[in-house]
């Protein structure tokens, strides 16, 4: 996760046609941490955006007020709130016909889970059950638990950093806590890792969705095991072997990519890893059952849009979405 925040003003290029925007974390200085946190006001218009984009951070928002819809990867969440979601770095969102979109927005990178790494374990497993409807004692605590993330970010005192990490842990492990959602769940996200070196360093390896890693080889060259440590390691922690979950991310990169985007078919085998789109459709269609047309039929995700988005601290002046010049 390092490199993900950015100083304010630094230039940025448009995408590439047909590949999601990436929103990043902007801090005020080099030294800043990375961690912000405010309204869906403060924070900035890209908080509330209604294209598809992806983050390369985590984001928990705590929704009070507002209407609409909550697109996230290829599972659609009514507003009827109080909720508390998580976003996962790569994943696919937007909110959708919101009004009145009202809460908290925390954004933080894995680096500033260092205190406390096993909630990284916390995070991945929350993303199989990314948005939670509150009931009134839950909704009030996380209320009271977020204002002081708020204040002490706010203030600044001496010793908040350390302040703000305990309490972001908090927060982590008791959303870890809730029951599991009865709204339809979400596709099954990629990095679905439990603890373990091997296995946790794997799941991250494919939540980055790169193409070069999308190869049981290519993830245990990176990682500095062999085919056969990896394997075993994966399939203790996991009970699945490495092949299945790499298949499984290449799966679901497919489906974000043909669900948000107009890529053509052979353009999506291409992002995904595949020189032939036959074999693509092949494979598509034993993972999920249908072919990449039919899948894309029956999806609700619109287009993908141009353009770059970036999150900024709350401190800096209002965000725009940068126009082609930026």
């Amino acid at each position: 996760m390092r490199g993900t925040t950015v100083l304010p003003g630094t230039p940025c290029t448009a995408p590439q046609e047909g590949v999601l925007p990436m929103h990043r974390l902007e801090v005020p200085m080099p030294n800043a941490l990375p961690f912000a946190i405010g309204t869906f006001d403060t924070i900035g218009p890209m908080s509330r955006a209604s294209f598809p984009h992806r983050h390369t951070f985590y984001e928990i928002v705590h929704v009070t007020s507002g209407t609409g819809t909550h697109v996230l990867d290829l599972a659609r969440w009514e507003l009827r709130p109080p909720h508390l979601c998580l976003i996962a770095p790569g994943q696919v969102h937007h909110w959708e016909d919101a009004e009145g979109l009202d809460g908290s927005v925390v954004l933080f990178t894995e680096d500033f889970l260092l205190d406390h790494p096993g909630d990284r374990d916390l995070l991945r497993d929350l993303t199989e059950r990314p948005w939670l409807t509150l009931g009134q004692h839950d909704h009030d605590r996380t209320g009271r638990l977020i204002a002081d993330l708020h204040e002490e970010y706010r203030r600044g005192a001496p010793g908040f950093e350390s302040v703000l990490r305990a309490l972001l842990h908090v927060l982590v492990v008791r959303t870890a806590r809730l029951p599991a959602p009865t709204a339809p769940a979400a596709a099954p996200g990629t990095g679905t890792t439990r603890p373990g070196t091997v296995a946790d360093a794997f799941g991250r390896l494919l939540g980055r969705t790169d193409p070069d890693l999308w190869s049981v080889r290519a993830c245990a060259d990176r990682i500095g095991v062999t085919t056969g440590y990896l394997t075993e390691a994966v399939k203790a922690a996991t009970g699945r072997t490495p092949g299945q979950l790499v298949r499984e991310a290449r799966a679901h990169e497919a489906k974000r990519l043909l669900a948000h985007t107009e890529l053509t078919v052979r353009q999506v085998a291409a992002r995904v890893g595949f020189a032939d789109p036959a074999y693509f459709c092949r494979f598509f269609r034993r993972e999920t059952g249908v072919s990449p047309g039919a899948f894309r039929k029956g999806t609700d995700g619109g287009p993908g849009r141009d353009g770059h988005g970036i999150h900024h601290d709350h401190r800096i002046v209002s965000i725009a979405r940068p126009g082609p010049a930026a």
